[in-house]
């Protein structure tokens, strides 16, 4: 008999908003994914006025862009550069806005090789599976995606 391997690590912070989530029960994990939706920035203006800019996300049922920013090299290395992430997301879809949310305050500020070894499984580790359809769960799949895709191609990992 094989035992299943361990889930991979995650970052601290994005560790901290996982645990959070299973710390409560359904009802409250919604209510804490509504905070993550009210708590995400404003896109800075150089993206406000110019969405053009941003990457749409086709997976999530609601219209959400995002782009990516690497700051600094790190000693020349792409991959030690910082990350910077920049969400558009509607209010009218809290949902979307909230894994935004948990994204952006997850992933925000880690290094371009911590963010490309986050594993794709974050959103099925936050407990909402009974409680969110998985199609919108895909959606915040499809963010990481994009956001691991864009700092591949601007880190050249």
């Amino acid at each position: 008999m094989s035992q299943s391997a361990a889930p991979a690590p995650l970052p601290e912070a994005l560790a901290a908003i996982v645990e959070d989530f299973n710390a409560l029960g359904e009802p409250d994990r919604l209510q804490l994914l509504l905070e993550f939706s009210e708590g995400l920035p404003e896109l800075p203006e150089r993206y406000s006025e110019h969405p053009e800019l941003l990457e749409p996300v086709p997976e999530c049922q609601s219209p959400i862009f995002l782009v990516t920013e690497l700051e600094g090299d790190g000693g020349g290395n792409g991959t030690d550069a910082v990350v910077r992430l920049y969400f558009s997301a509607p209010a009218e879809a809290p949902t979307t806005r909230g894994f935004a949310g948990i994204l952006h305050e997850g992933l925000d500020g880690l290094t371009a090789a911590e963010v490309l070894a986050v594993p794709d499984d974050v959103s099925d580790r936050l407990g909402l599976s009974r409680a969110i359809t998985p199609l919108r769960l895909r959606g915040m799949g499809g963010m990481l995606a994009r956001i691991k895709r864009q700092v591949r191609e601007k880190s050249g990992a």
